[in-house]
Order: structure tokens, then C-alpha cells, then sequence
């Protein structure tokens, strides 16, 4: 991986990490392109500087974090899912890693559901703390629905806010319940992708580090520009337009790999 690689894989992460759209599975696609998919390093660094991503929320909503002790007691609730399935299938997920198919087919599927998600959960915007609004058991099941983007393709932010969705929450509300819940997933993500990392003996060497370091810094910016933008949006027109996104980039995918050619990354 060179510098401008790193940097467009990190811009691609800051659009798409708040986004229903995967982010992943957009930066596994811009890799396979690039040719270095299957390099070790690469799989680290996409999961790594989705943290960077991820300290925007803190920014932006820093005093949000601050509302109470039960606030953190229910993103812990929420976190539980990821950590008991990660630990469990953390093999299985890293082989989904390795398959551009995977994604393709998780964006139309997802692309579908999100065509019809606002339909089958309308709920009145509204504004209230989410610690209030959000019961312990909501936050179990918006972690269990987080879960699914284990799946390369699926989208965490779009799971689990489709997961807040089911349990009465407006879209407002289950957006940032969702990016508040990406803080402790992510953290976690990622200790767990340098454990095993430095566990099957791979050092990184100077340049490596320049370049998490560059890629969490434009990711983190990336993401501050477009986080707001975002829940505008998604409270004025909901999720149609992202449904139709993931149809498209699914079957573009899917040609591009049967029919021209073939999305390897081994």
C-alpha cells in the first residue's frame, strides 16, 4: 500500500462508515482494484482507521456523552453481541473478508430492505435524549441487529439503526444511538485486529505507521464533514436513496465480476 492508496481508502471510510452502505465493503472493493487485498497489512488498516471515523462522533457529540451512568450501561448492553459473536466466529469473518462476492450480494440485499425499512418501521421524528428513550432491552436487540455486519456488505451504521428502527425509535434517534454504539465496537474492533495481528508475529515498520497514522487523521476529518450531513438528511428523506445506491452498486459489482472480470483478491 502507497500513501495515495492509503488516503483514498480513508476517504472512501469517512464518507461511508455513517452511511447504510458498508463501509468494509466499499474499502475491501477499492483494494481488490488496487490490487492488495490480501496483504495483511491491509486488512488491518481498514479495520484501524475506522476508528478514526469513529472519534469524529466523540467530537461531535462530546457533551452527549456525558448524560448518565445508564447512558453507558445500555451502549455496554449494546456492545455485549459483537464482543460474544467477534470471539466466536472471528475466523469465519475474516475468510468474508477475502470476498468482494460476499459484498456485492449483502449491498443488493441490503439495498432491498432498505427500500422498504421506512415503510415497515414509520415512527415520528422526534428529539429526546437517547439514554431516556432507549430501554435496556432495545439496546440488546439494536446490538444483536449490529451483529449482522460481521457480514462484509451488510453495514454496521445501517444494521443497527434498521435494528433501532424495529424497536419504535425514529430515525433520528436510532442513527445516533448507532454512532454512539460504533465508539466501544470499534475500539474493541480494532485492539482485537493488533492483538492478533502481532499475534501471528507481524511487526509494522516505519512507513506502516505513517500511514494508519495518515489514514485515521483523513478518515476522522472525512467523517466530521459528513456525519452531520447525514442525519439531516436521513430525517428529511429516509433510506430510499441508499436503497437504490446498494441495488446499483450490487449488480454493477456482480457483472463486473461474472461477465468482465473477476474481483480476486488471493
Amino acid at each position: 500500500m502507497n500513501t495515495v492508496q492509503a488516503i483514498i481508502l480513508a476517504i472512501i471510510e469517512g464518507i461511508t462508515e455513517f452511511l447504510p452502505v458498508s463501509s468494509t465493503g466499499h474499502m475491501i472493493i477499492a483494494s481488490s482494484f488496487f490490487g492488495i487485498a490480501h496483504d495483511d497489512f491491509t486488512k488491518l488498516f481498514t479495520i484501524v482507521i475506522q476508528l478514526g471515523a469513529i472519534l469524529s462522533v466523540v467530537v461531535l457529540y462530546f457533551k452527549r456523552f456525558f448524560q448518565s451512568f445508564d447512558f453507558y450501561f445500555k451502549l455496554l448492553v449494546a456492545f455485549i453481541p459483537a464482543v460474544v459473536f467477534g470471539l466466536l466466529f472471528s475466523k469465519k469473518i475474516d475468510a468474508l473478508l477475502e470476498s468482494p462476492v460476499t459484498v456485492a450480494v449483502s449491498l443488493l440485499i441490503g439495498g432491498i430492505i432498505l427500500l422498504k425499512v421506512d415503510d415497515w418501521f414509520a415512527v415520528p421524528e422526534v428529539s429526546s435524549p437517547v439514554s431516556k428513550e432507549i430501554t435496556y432491552l432495545q439496546a440488546f436487540k439494536i446490538g444483536m441487529f449490529q451483529c449482522l455486519a460481521m457480514i462484509p456488505g451488510v453495514s454496521r451504521s445501517g444494521a443497527s439503526i434498521v435494528g433501532g428502527m424495529s424497536q419504535k425509535l425514529s430515525r433520528t434517534t436510532a442513527a445516533e444511538f448507532s454512532f454512539f454504539l460504533a465508539v466501544p465496537t470499534m475500539l474493541g474492533a480494532t485492539a482485537k485486529k493488533c492483538y492478533d495481528y502481532y499475534k501471528d508475529g507481524l511487526v509494522l515498520d516505519h512507513d506502516q505507521i505513517n500511514l494508519l497514522i495518515i489514514g485515521n487523521i483523513v478518515a476522522f476529518v472525512v467523517a466530521l464533514l459528513a456525519i452531520k450531513s447525514f442525519i439531516g438528511f436521513l430525517s428529511r428523506k429516509g433510506f430510499k436513496l441508499f436503497g437504490y445506491y446498494r441495488i446499483i452498486a450490487g449488480i454493477v459489482l456482480l457483472i463486473i465480476h461474472f461477465f468482465i472480470h473477476p474481483l480476486t483478491i488471493i
